[in-house]
């Protein structure tokens, strides 16, 4: 009978070097970047071909979406909420002690694009008797040129002489990032792989390895997961023990101390996509080495990449250039600087610019706002609701607004009164009013806000009853 592998995808973390498409409100591992894709709609589209039942973990703060990544690709399964970051190693422990001692569990990270999807299942099913056999195997890239930016794996003797160096190899060694001049020695040996970060292994024998070399950590998570609480698929674990927990990678953690780490080759172009240069990469060059992605138009340029999926953006003239279109934020950069693009982040941050962890469109449990023009007093936003969502039963200290339905049909509560609302009909709600906006058809509603007031923050709402557990009676909360 065929081990059955149950995937578990990490979709923590919130780097800055895609900005301005990635930003802390929408990490690089929930932006869409392949034909509209994101990277952890791809990575879930992967992973369903070796089972449809998958794990992913998350933060707390972007439940929504993630929730909403696995209805888009069909899959279902448990969502592990973390309150705050911990790294990989607590990641890792926590999908152990929510597993079945003996499931076999491949973990692995959101935000990697592999172009073959079918090469890596059939890889990962290499990797299974050496699971079997109580090792943590991790999946090891061919190098494709001589890295600094990721780190690398020395494999040992082979696990299985009768099945060859396809079937595992131990762990002689992990090497950190290194130097150029290592790069280039490493990869002239012929024989040194790219660490990818992907592990499968026993939920046991990953217990058993954090009890060994980080039993801190795991004392921690599993206080944390047996405290936790459930909500429908979204699993809690205790805030204040999981703050207890460490951060740690499980490469610092575990693997690097661990004994029995096993290394299965991948022959497949893959990618952590960690910078513009590596999404740059993702698309194919034409003859003058330019590379377009949506709208982007290239004239008399050169290895020029533009991203621009909602606008025309015309590169004329340009050399080694990257330039990346936003609705509200635009960036051009030499492919030779790409490195500072987090140091812009914190330029940005530290001169108070909402710009740099926010995009003007928000994703809500309900669908989505997209703040289209503000001046003093008045602020316009275009709300799009999904089919049989709603928003929560709300008031405003400060605001009153105006709706104007322009697609679909709308239900309006406003105090005692429900209003039905359809296209080019639109209704006022006075501050202090109780309101709320539903969509009871099978279309998407698209609503046009007018918001008017002294003050038109997020956080003046107060809430008595909301469909996705936000209610917060009588003090103000983000977001509607």
């Amino acid at each position: 009978m065929a081990t059955v592998i149950q995937p578990v995808v990490m979709c923590g973390g919130s780097g800055t070097r895609l900005w301005p498409l990635s930003r802390k409100a929408l990490p690089k591992q929930f932006a869409p970047l392949i034909d509209g894709k994101s990277l952890l709609e791809l990575t879930l589209d992967r992973l369903k071909l070796l089972n449809a039942e998958v794990t992913c973990i998350g933060s707390d703060d972007h439940r929504f979406m993630l929730d909403e990544a696995m209805v888009n690709c069909k899959v279902t399964g448990r969502e592990i909420l973390e309150p705050v970051g911990r790294g990989t190693a607590a990641a890792v422990a926590m999908a152990a002690l929510l597993a079945e001692p003996d499931a076999m569990l491949l973990l692995a990270p959101a935000d990697h694009y592999i172009a073959d999807p079918k090469l890596f299942a059939s890889t990962v099913a290499q990797g299974v008797d050496a699971a079997l056999a109580g090792y943590i195997v991790t999946f090891g890239v061919a190098p494709s040129f001589p890295s600094t930016g990721y780190g690398y794996i020395e494999p040992g003797r082979v696990l299985d002489e009768s099945k060859g160096a396809s079937a595992g190899r131990t762990v002689a060694e992990f090497h950190e990032k290194p130097t150029a001049d290592d790069a280039q020695r490493m990869l002239l040996r012929g024989d040194m792989l790219w660490n990818a970060g992907i592990l499968l292994a026993r939920a046991d024998t990953l217990i058993e390895a954090l009890e060994n070399c980080a039993p801190d950590i795991l004392a921690s998570c599993r206080q944390a997961m047996q405290s936790g609480s459930t909500d429908g698929n979204f699993f809690r674990p205790e805030r204040k023990a999981f703050e207890s927990c460490r951060i740690d990678s499980i490469d610092y953690a575990v693997l690097e101390k661990y004994e029995r780490i096993a290394v299965v080759p991948f022959a497949g172009a893959w990618s952590d996509v960690g910078s513009w240069s590596a999404v740059a990469a993702m698309h194919p060059a034409d003859e003058d080495g330019n590379r377009l992605s949506g709208k982007a138009v290239a004239l008399s340029s050169k290895n020029t990449f533009v991203h621009a999926p909602l606008r025309p953006v015309v590169a004329l003239g340009t050399e080694d250039l990257v330039i990346i279109d936003t609705q509200d934020a635009l960036l051009v950069a030499s492919i030779h600087c790409l490195e500072q693009v987090k140091d812009v982040v914190g330029l940005l941050t530290a001169a108070g610019r909402t710009e740099a962890t926010e995009h003007r469109r928000v994703a809500r449990p309900w669908g989505a706002y997209d703040s289209i023009d503000a001046g003093e007093r008045f602020q316009v936003k275009r709300l799009t609701v999904k089919p049989g969502a709603k928003l929560s039963l709300q008031m405003h200290h400060h605001r009153a607004e105006h709706w104007v339905v322009v697609k679909g049909t709308a239900m309006v509560t406003r105090d005692e009164e429900t209003i039905l609302l359809r296209e080019n009909e639109s209704v006022y709600i006075p501050l202090g009013v109780v309101h709320r906006l539903e969509n009871p058809g099978k279309t998407m509603l698209e609503v046009i806000e007018v918001q008017s007031g002294g003050y038109l923050g997020e956080d003046d709402i107060v809430r008595f009853d909301d469909t996705y557990g936000r209610v917060t009676q009588l003090k103000k909360v983000s977001g509607k």
